[in-house]
């Protein structure tokens, strides 16, 4: 099996007190890639499709992408522009970000369709977020669509996860306008309760399954916090209660890992009971650790649970 998920990584600043700061490296759907590739193991093929610079920065993500076992075959190199940044202020386990992307590299990584035709050849799954779609231009979205639809014909399966952050689109309305040209494509979608009320003015999940559903989409999976999680299958619903988390850390990318875990699980064979399950174990475990990913005594315990 090969994964392919594509989207932005950022180098990220997080304080670690006294006013000191630990740098490190994380976005949406590469922390989706990268839990993945932990629980996967050698039983799947995880890459990560994005485009960074030529710099030392650039240089350590990758070698951290081949030392985690991700493949870098679909990571493409800027000559000119670098990685974005953002830095992290934190409020008890909540988050403030400051980001400085406007030049990131990875607004790039549908600019050359052959790279992007290679980086998503052969993939059974691929997976990528509004956030994908927002840091694109409308060609490069539109090269994207094209690249996308080209690899569901030759089989790959779409996973979507809209992810909306509205800071990063010029209105509700550019949003509205642009989603719905992916979903068309999209076999599976993990959208996020809140996002999908403030976008859609959906007034509860079972509402976001009745609209992706009514588009065509047989799998859908609407996260809600620690609310229950509301999940459709080929027409049939149900909703799976989230357990308590206890000793929470940190929120940031609970979802992204949500997703990794539920993927990952679907690809050997879960059934969606199951496989929402060990979602909600990969988020807990990131939950409970600092960052967007989960501390490897934590993602043993998933591991062990997967296994």
């Amino acid at each position: 099996m090969k994964v392919t998920s594509i989207g932005e990584a950022m180098v990220e600043i997080a304080p670690v007190g006294d006013g000191l700061f630990r740098r490190g490296f994380a976005g949406d759907t590469y922390n989706t890639a990268w839990h993945m590739a932990q629980l996967l193991g050698g039983r799947a093929e995880v890459a990560f499709a994005t485009r960074v610079g030529q710099d030392s920065l650039s240089d350590a993500f990758v070698a951290g992408l081949q030392a985690d076992g991700l493949s870098i075959a679909g990571v493409g190199r800027d000559p000119v522009r670098t990685m974005g940044l953002y830095l992290i202020e934190l409020d008890g386990v909540e988050r403030r970000f400051h980001y400085w992307r406007g030049a990131s590299a990875a607004r790039g990584l549908a600019d050359d369709p052959a790279a992007l035709g290679a980086a998503l050849d052969g993939a059974g799954l691929i997976h990528l977020s509004g956030i994908t779609l927002a840091i694109l231009a409308p060609d490069a979205r539109a090269r994207l669509r094209d690249a996308l639809a080209k690899a569901r014909g030759q089989g790959a399966r779409i996973s979507f996860d809209p992810n909306i952050r509205p800071r990063l689109w010029s209105s509700p309305d550019e949003v509205r306008g642009v989603l719905p040209g992916f979903l068309s494509l999209t076999d599976v979608i993990l959208p996020s309760f809140d996002d999908e009320a403030a976008t859609w003015g959906d007034i509860d999940p079972a509402a976001t399954v009745a609209r992706y559903s009514a588009a065509g989409i047989a799998e859908v999976v609407v996260k809600n916090g620690a609310g229950a999680v509301t999940a459709c299958l080929g027409g049939s619903c149900h909703h799976h209660p989230t357990p308590p988390v206890t000793g929470i850390r940190d929120t940031a990318g609970a979802g992204d890992a949500f997703n990794a875990g539920y993927l990952a699980a679907r690809l050997v064979g879960a059934g969606q009971g199951e496989a929402i399950a060990r979602g909600q174990d990969t988020a807990a475990a990131v939950l409970q650790s600092p960052g967007a990913r989960a501390l490897p005594e934590k993602l043993a315990e998933c591991r062990a649970r997967f296994a």
